[in-house]
């Protein structure tokens, strides 16, 4: 089958804020690494390095491309804040920030230039949630809350202020930490309900947006991982493990439908969740023997996975079916002439 592809010139444009889930995908991979470092050793280490330095560098990259697509396709940006979906996905360029000034402060410490970017994420990170939830004061008609928003990519924003106290404790920034994670804790469970609102009135999200049903497992395992740094209680960081357990499974029932898609971007909604989980499963290896085992295998998971998206990135990019216009995706109205009152 040929791949219609758009000229390399016109390509840019569809740079969309959701690539920075790359970088977010190889930052929570190097912090699992990371954490894996008292089981594995000094393979574990050098594997954390690697991949951080990959992640710096795909920040790098998507960053100046992004410049040069406001360049040069300036109403592109516009389009992507007035989209339904795609206006969560921009949360993704401070989460990403956030992550690799959190690799910064977990290899290399907390020296100036990781506290700079982690400050950027931060900020960035919240303008973009209050920016966000500030669209749903507006009438559906004028760009507020639709039906068409709510899938699981509407966490993401929350999840980013969650991870704030990874680095920001270490930076000695745990009061504004604390402040900022809470943001995180106030909208999860609203999210929560507004998907399952659109589950039940509307259907599930557009098939190509499947991949995020792994999105799920996310929230608790950052607010878990944020609550580690904040002193949060032994018993609440394992129910919010189980959550993040539970939502693994949950989403894992998707696996086959999701494995009989095209590749495209969404795909790349598994990466962080899935490395967050590992990530939090070995940071609890030290006081429950049997994840000594279970984290191991998360991260030998995550890692799969993840190297399974890069290359299938690597092949799009290569055959140009990526970076281009997205479908577009149409609700059916719901039928309410038959419903009881």
């Amino acid at each position: 089958m040929t791949v219609p592809t758009t000229p390399a010139t016109g390509r840019l444009a569809y740079l969309y804020p959701g690539w920075f889930a790359l970088v977010m995908g190889l930052s929570g991979l190097s912090l699992a690494w990371h954490s894996a470092t008292p089981l594995m050793g000094d393979a574990a280490r050098a594997t954390a390095w690697a991949l951080g330095a990959l992640a710096a560098v795909a920040m790098g990259v998507l960053a100046v491309a992004s410049l040069l697509r406001h360049a040069k396709h300036p109403r592109a940006w516009g389009e992507d804040l007035r989209h339904p979906v795609r206006h969560t996905f921009v949360a993704t360029v401070p989460v990403a920030a956030l992550l690799v000034a959190t690799v910064g402060v977990a290899l290399v410490g907390p020296v100036a230039p990781v506290a700079a970017l982690w400050w950027l994420g931060s900020l960035g990170q919240l303008l973009i949630t209050a920016w966000m939830v500030s669209r749903w004061w507006r009438g559906r008609d004028a760009g507020g809350l639709q039906w068409a928003s709510m899938t699981p990519a509407l966490f993401i924003p929350f999840v980013g202020n969650a991870l704030s106290p990874i680095a920001g404790v270490p930076l000695g920034h745990e009061h504004w930490s604390a402040a900022q994670f809470g943001v995180g804790l106030l909208f999860w469970p609203l999210c929560l309900s507004l998907v399952f609102c659109r589950v039940a009135v509307q259907g599930l999200w557009a098939e190509r947006l499947r991949p995020t049903v792994f999105i799920f497992i996310a929230p608790p395992a950052a607010v878990a991982l944020g609550g580690l740094q904040l002193g949060l209680s032994a018993m609440a960081v394992w129910m919010l493990w189980g959550m993040a357990a539970f939502s693994l499974v949950w989403a894992g029932s998707q696996a086959q439908p999701i494995a009989e898609l095209p590749f495209g971007l969404p795909h790349w909604g598994m990466s962080f969740p899935l490395a967050a989980l590992a990530t939090l499963t070995l940071r609890l290896s030290a006081d429950e023997p049997a994840m000594r085992l279970l984290g191991p295998a998360l991260l030998a998971l995550a890692s799969l996975v993840i190297a399974g998206l890069t290359l299938a990135t690597l092949r799009g990019l290569r055959d140009g079916s990526l970076l281009q216009p997205e479908p577009v995706a149409t609700l059916k109205p719901v039928d309410t002439s038959s419903t009881p009152t």
